[in-house]
């Protein structure tokens, strides 16, 4: 294969689509993982269905990509629930369902991954985090736990590859116009009548004055996934959130 491969998971979702867009408009082949089967993906050269939350789900992905790819370049662990509920009204299955999507099958993704980048001579994993790993809200909690431990995984597994070539960024997105932030938004933490004027309410919030989208958060995985651009980059947390972590709670 000439072209460069990279594997996102959640490719159905708002993030995921956008950053499968961008990575093609950049050359690059793309495989896409999601538990949904989407028809209109034309940005996805491989889609594969399976629901990453499930501990089987990454051995089945991964031997599909040796049988139809052969190689890859990059690793993309987008895919994510959120489950948004005070801790103290979150079951434990919920909590455990948000950990398996969350966490459990980075490490998995991870470990199935890591023969195909290193027989490539190396190459780049980003995980999307959140800004919910380092400041968060009410009602939130299992997210925000599960995105602190990626936070925290991403460095450990930096050092650990780095004798391989293998790179560990991880992308920490704030308030992105997807329906995920359009879900979160039921918490009630944002005045507003409907999802227009909610999005708009929040993203007044923001130094930017604006929520971000999608496409943003995409182009800043590339960057983190690509070697030539982002070469000596690794266990770092890129943060892109529009300026929300940069100002005090009390201004």
């Amino acid at each position: 294969m000439n072209k460069r491969s990279v594997l996102i998971t959640g490719v159905a979702g708002g993030i995921g689509g956008a950053t499968a867009r961008v990575f093609a408009a950049a050359g690059w082949h793309v495989v896409g993982v999601d538990r949904r089967l989407v028809e209109q993906l034309p940005a996805v050269d491989h889609l594969i269905q399976a629901d990453i939350s499930e501990p089987d789900a990454p051995e089945y992905i991964f031997t599909q990509v040796v049988e139809n790819e052969g190689q890859l370049d990059a690793l993309v662990n987008n895919a994510a629930v959120q489950i948004c509920k005070p801790l103290v009204e979150t079951t434990p299955e919920e909590w455990d369902m948000t950990m398996a999507s969350n966490i459990r099958s980075v490490y998995l993704s991870i470990r199935q991954a890591y023969p195909l980048l290193k027989a490539h001579g190396g190459g780049a994993i980003v995980n999307v985090s959140s800004v919910h790993a380092v400041a968060t809200s009410v009602g939130i909690a299992a997210y925000a736990a599960s995105k602190g431990a990626l936070l925290a995984l991403t460095r450990a597994v930096a050092l650990e590859l780095a004798p391989d070539h293998i790179r560990v960024n991880a992308v920490l997105p704030g308030a992105i116009d997807t329906p995920m932030l359009h879900a979160g938004l039921s918490r009630g933490h944002v005045e507003g009548s409907n999802v227009e004027e909610l999005v708009r309410g929040l993203g007044k919030k923001h130094v930017l004055g604006r929520v971000g989208q999608p496409e943003e958060i995409g182009q800043a995985i590339l960057f983190l996934a690509d070697n030539k651009q982002s070469s000596f980059m690794t266990g770092q947390a890129l943060v892109v959130d529009g300026g929300a972590t940069a100002r005090l709670s009390t201004e």
